[in-house]
Parts: structure tokens; C-alpha cells; sequence
């Protein structure tokens, strides 16, 4: 048999989307690095040569994730039709239909990045993904500073202090998963949805503007983000 000699970049690709598909349909506990370099028809030589474990695969897909729903929102971040307001509540919209569509699969990431022996990969992901999300957020800030609806003297500093507030809202969601496997859905999330208003209230009071201006989440939200239906 000829050996495929392919570019690094589309072996480290192709290592995420075997891993991606087998995390989603199987889990991540239950999917080895055998069953990637299976799936992928590589070495373990291979795999270790780009992840030097399932984590930061993991954390490397999460990155990719990230990336993206960024680029999915990259046209509307660049509409210079739209506002400050607007292009902050438009990404709030994007971030919300891309957490249905893939709901699922941030259940069972969920499952596993909240388990006290995960805490270090929770925080690992956390720093990528914001590593990721920041510059977009700071731009926006940026623009509202210069348009007089926002109060921000440092927008990279704010940006990431805004998202460093969804941890407090990522540990809801995790208490809300836990509710919902036991059966109170209805309880879990509204429980959750109070917490999403909450988080865009304080997204309005930092930066100053009316109550209510900022649409973290919608009616049905949180429903849709824990159930299993």
C-alpha cells in the first residue's frame, strides 16, 4: 500500500474531526486514543506527535469550536451597519443559536470538564477559548467607547473580565445538568434562565448602559440548552 504523505496542518484537522465525531456519539471517557488513531488510521506515534494527551485534544478542539462560531459571526461583526448595542447583542445571538445546534455535545463536555479531577482541563479550555473570544469582544467595547454608549477606559481589560463573569454562569449550567438528569428539568432551567438575566445585567451595569439593554439569553433558552427532548 502507498503511504499518503499529507501536510501537518490536515493530519492535525483530521485528528480533531475523528475525535470530535467519536467524543460526540460516544462520549469522552468512553473514546480511547486508540479508537482516534483508528479512526483516524494513524500511529500512536502519530497522535503524540501533535496532542500529547486526550486533553488537549480536547482543549484543541474546544479552541477550534470557538474559532468556528467566531468566523460564522465574522459577518456581522464586520456589518458597519450596526452599532455597538447592536453588534454586542448580535453576538450574544450567534453564541446562542450555535449552543442549541450543538447542545448535545456541550451536555457531555459538560459531563466531564466539571469532574474535580478535570479541574485543570476546565481551566486549560477556559483560557484557550478566551484567548480566542477576547479580541472580537475588545473591538466591539472599542467601537462603543468610541460612540459614547460604553464606559471603557481599557476595552482588552474589560473584554476579558466580561468573560470571566460566564464562569460563574458555566457552573450554573453545570448545577443545571445535574438538576435535569434528575428529572427537574423545569426547575433547572429556570433557575438557569435567572441566572443568564443576571449575567446580562451585569454586563449592562459594567458598562453602564440601561438595564435590560444586553440579551444574554431569550424565553426557552435555558429549556433548550438542558433538555434532552
Amino acid at each position: 500500500m502507498v503511504r499518503v504523505i499529507k501536510a501537518p496542518e490536515v493530519r492535525y484537522a483530521e485528528l480533531l474531526d475523528c475525535a470530535q465525531r467519536l467524543f460526540f456519539v460516544h462520549g469522552y471517557d468512553n473514546t480511547t486514543v486508540n479508537d482516534i488513531i483508528h479512526e483516524a488510521g494513524l500511529s500512536k506515534g502519530a497522535f503524540y506527535h501533535y496532542f500529547d494527551s486526550k486533553s488537549a485534544l480536547l482543549e484543541a478542539l474546544a479552541v477550534r469550536m470557538a474559532r468556528d462560531s467566531m468566523t460564522e459571526l465574522q459577518p456581522i461583526l464586520d456589518d458597519p451597519e450596526l452599532d455597538a448595542i447592536s453588534r454586542l447583542n448580535a453576538l450574544f445571538a450567534g453564541s446562542r443559536r450555535y449552543n442549541i445546534e450543538y447542545a448535545p455535545q456541550i451536555r457531555k463536555t459538560f459531563e466531564v470538564i466539571f469532574r474535580p479531577e478535570n479541574i485543570v482541563l476546565f481551566h486549560r479550555m477556559d483560557q484557550a477559548v478566551t484567548a480566542v473570544v477576547t479580541p472580537a469582544l475588545a473591538k466591539i467595547l472599542r467601537q462603543g467607547a468610541e460612540q459614547g454608549v460604553f464606559d471603557v477606559p481599557d476595552p482588552i481589560a474589560f473584554a476579558e473580565m466580561l468573560l470571566q463573569f460566564r464562569l460563574s454562569l458555566a457552573t450554573m449550567m453545570n448545577d443545571a445538568l445535574q438538576q435535569a438528569k434528575a428529572g427537574n428539568v423545569d426547575a433547572a432551567a429556570e433557575a438557569l434562565a435567572e441566572r443568564m438575566r443576571l449575567y446580562g445585567l451585569a454586563i449592562d451595569r459594567v458598562l453602564k448602559l440601561p438595564d435590560g439593554t444586553i440579551e444574554v439569553a431569550e424565553k426557552g433558552f435555558a429549556y433548550a440548552l438542558i433538555s434532552e427532548q
